[in-house]
């Protein structure tokens, strides 16, 4: 997995003119510190290199606006320091491709700390170990059973993530933060997981601060749409853009919105949650007490049901992506009408958001352009004309471990937006306050 620069032109201009303005700020404090100076730029090089995952020395030159011979040098102290490994290739990129003779890569060593992901389905658990470098170390996940309890869930995940750690050989105060990824609104005033029919047993659930509690790790937690975002922004279809939406389309459908390069979350976190967006007025009711909301139509519960009185009672998503991927008719046909509902609802998306790109994840995005050929026909046919030229919608490269890298990410990217952990001392006396009384 390797990040493209974000930004283009502009923001690599604009992180130059800030690098500058930083060490002028820097040099005229006290008496012009060049011990700040250069921790200032120390910080920036490996900055860089967290968001590049492999790169060269003038890569690292460029996205942070230092003198090469300046970068040479901090890299050659952060090596000294064990926190620098050379690399022979970037993940991904072909070498033959290149002219000349190659440059020689770097990457931020395991020394530099570890980032942990975890990701609660509705009947599946995941759990990631990636280095700063963007090197996934050990992977594992586990079935669960249809609509398990937070303390059930947080259980198996402490651990699933010890596995992780001693398969991939890292010790616990290796990890600098772990990511959660959750299928419902988090709100991130509280931290506290909202309404949701998708995992109801964890409704009101401190989720972040538990299992903060839990691992004596800081801990950060997301919708788990928003965390798909990240993932395919990052290391995925999204690469390069700075308008991006990740829309999930499983048991319930979901949208992780990308502005400026940055996710956006809304004022109080639930932004993008487009699966209620009102379909049909007289509608079956949804979940959240509305009528005719798109998941009533478009999500997997509403497929599954209307195939149920044709192949069964005991016909599940996976039976009709099979059957659709062999061309029967009533699979494709449900499919269909879902991307087509799913369409309409992306227009008005596209209306007032004007993406770049909506990649497509989440179990139905199996079903390829069966799904997707009618969602590009409904969105650009009734887009205004200007949003439905500029939107480009394909599927996700990443499958089902989206979401879980999208937890990694959350750590290496976006920590300061998400609803995190106390810090862990303040965690503990939270616990010793509730066990008290």
């Amino acid at each position: 997995m390797k990040n493209l620069p974000r930004g283009g032109f502009l923001c690599e201009a604009l992180t130059n003119h800030l690098g500058a303005a930083e060490n002028a700020a820097v040099a005229g404090k006290e008496g012009g510190s060049l011990a700040s100076l250069r921790e200032l730029n120390r910080k920036r090089v490996v900055g860089a290199l967290e968001e590049l995952g492999v790169a060269s020395r003038a890569d690292v030159a460029r996205r942070t606006g230092l003198s090469p011979s300046t970068v040479s040098t901090l890299v050659s102290e952060l090596d000294e320091a064990g926190l620098i490994v050379e690399r022979d290739d970037a993940p991904g990129e072909d070498a033959s491709l290149r002219g000349g003779r190659p440059p020689r890569l770097i990457a931020l060593s395991r020394a530099a700390g570890v980032a942990v992901g975890i990701d609660f389905g509705k009947q599946h658990l995941a759990v990631v170990a990636c280095d700063r470098s963007h090197q996934v170390l050990a992977e594992t996940s586990r079935r669960m059973p249809d609509g398990y309890d937070a303390g059930r869930g947080m259980d198996e995940a402490t651990g699933l993530l010890g596995d992780v750690l001693d398969q991939a050989k890292v010790d616990r105060d290796e990890v600098i933060g772990v990511g959660l990824g959750m299928p419902g609104p988090i709100h991130l005033a509280t931290g506290k997981v909202g309404s949701s029919a998708i995992l109801p047993g964890w409704v009101g659930v401190s989720v972040a601060e538990d299992m903060g509690e839990r691992l004596r790790l800081p801990v950060h937690v997301d919708n788990d749409a928003n965390l798909g975002a990240l993932a395919e922004l990052h290391w995925g279809a999204g690469k390069g853009c700075e308008t991006l939406v990740y829309l999930k389309v499983a048991t319930g459908i979901g949208a992780g919105l990308v502005v400026f390069g940055r996710l956006f979350r809304g004022a109080g976190g639930t932004a993008g949650e487009i699966g209620h967006t009102i379909i049909d007025e007289s509608g079956s009711i949804c979940r959240c007490g509305s009528r005719g909301c798109l998941e009533t139509v478009a999500g997997i519960p509403a497929i599954v049901g209307l195939l149920k009185p044709t192949f069964g009672e005991d016909l599940t998503v996976e039976g009709v992506l099979e059957r659709a991927s062999e061309g029967d008719a009533a699979s494709c046909r449900a499919i269909a009408a879902a991307g087509t509902h799913v369409g309409n609802a992306l227009a008005n998306l596209c209306n007032l958001l004007n993406p770049s790109r909506i990649v497509v994840g989440g179990t139905l995005a199996a079903a390829r352009d069966v799904l997707l050929e009618p969602m590009r026909a409904a969105a650009q046919g009734r887009a205004i004309p200007s949003a439905g030229e500029d939107v480009e919608i394909v599927a996700g490269v990443l499958g089902d471990r989206a979401e879980v890298l999208g937890a990694v990410a959350l750590v290496l990217y976006e920590t300061e937006g998400a609803a995190s952990a106390p810090p862990l001392d303040q965690a503990c006396q939270n616990k010793e306050r509730r066990d008290r009384t």
